[in-house]
């Protein structure tokens, strides 16, 4: 009998610490996402690495999903599993950009100026509703190097949409289109290729026709990645500091 009455006052102990343990949450696309399949699919999102490099007394949830814009991570509800569990002390980390440019897609696209910009807000105010604090990032810049080995922007105005918001409304902020153009200069236009999805048929089985994106990241890509998100994140003294391995 007392060994269950032990088990018992164990078990509503460790409900009790996991209800007050702070949670991150990431929304965004598939260059967050976690993938299937990690120890085959050779794509990653960075996401996927975040937790290697943060203690474990904090909680992760990774909800970025690939193919969604602001507006359809919205839409089709995922953003509503997110702020039903939101909570005072928790953190969300917002990273959209690529699939709002989709213009020939209704169900994605975004006009930045307007739509795009007011989502972010809203993201952002609801997030505060909850008590949590709110992380606005810009996405993070594709291979796009031209003939001159100059490295090309794709994304317009999306990201000075996102630092626009995140100073009227002062928001903790990561330039991550800044970060990672750092390291795709650092490695150059034809290195580069390993830090994104360039594969050779039957290089890897799980691309066994290979692959040429310069969009989505390999594990090397992510790594750097978020290493270089949790270094800026470090730096903003909003209490995640103190999750992030030193």
């Amino acid at each position: 009998m007392k060994k269950i009455y032990l088990t018992t006052i164990f078990i509503c102990l460790l409900t009790f610490l996991q209800a007050q343990k702070p949670t991150l949450f990431l929304v965004g696309d598939s260059t967050m996402a976690d993938k299937k399949d990690p120890d085959k699919n050779p794509e990653h999102g960075w996401g996927q690495i975040l937790p290697t490099l943060m203690t474990n007394t904090i909680s992760i949830q990774n909800h970025a999903t690939n193919g969604r814009s602001s507006k359809s991570f919205r839409t089709e509800g995922r953003w509503n599993k997110v702020y039903k569990q939101l909570k005072k002390g928790d953190y969300v980390i917002i990273q959209f950009g690529h699939n709002d440019q989709k213009f020939e897609d209704p169900e994605r696209f975004t006009n930045p100026a307007t739509q795009y910009r007011a989502n972010l807000e809203r993201y952002v105010k609801e997030t505060r509703e909850k008590g949590a604090t709110p992380i606005l990032m810009t996405s993070i810049v594709r291979r796009n190097f031209n003939e001159n080995g100059v490295l090309i922007d794709t994304h317009n105005l999306y990201p000075i949409i996102v630092r626009m918001v995140a100073k009227d409304l002062d928001v903790p902020f990561v330039d991550m289109q800044q970060e990672t153009e750092e390291i795709v200069l650092s490695y150059g236009p034809e290195k580069s290729k390993e830090l994104y999805l360039h594969l050779p048929p039957n290089e890897k089985s799980y691309y066994p026709k290979g692959k040429n994106d310069d969009t989505h990241l390999s594990k090397l890509g992510a790594t750097l990645t978020a290493e270089k998100a949790t270094k800026q994140l470090s730096k903003l003294n909003i209490g995640l500091e103190k999750f992030i391995k030193k």
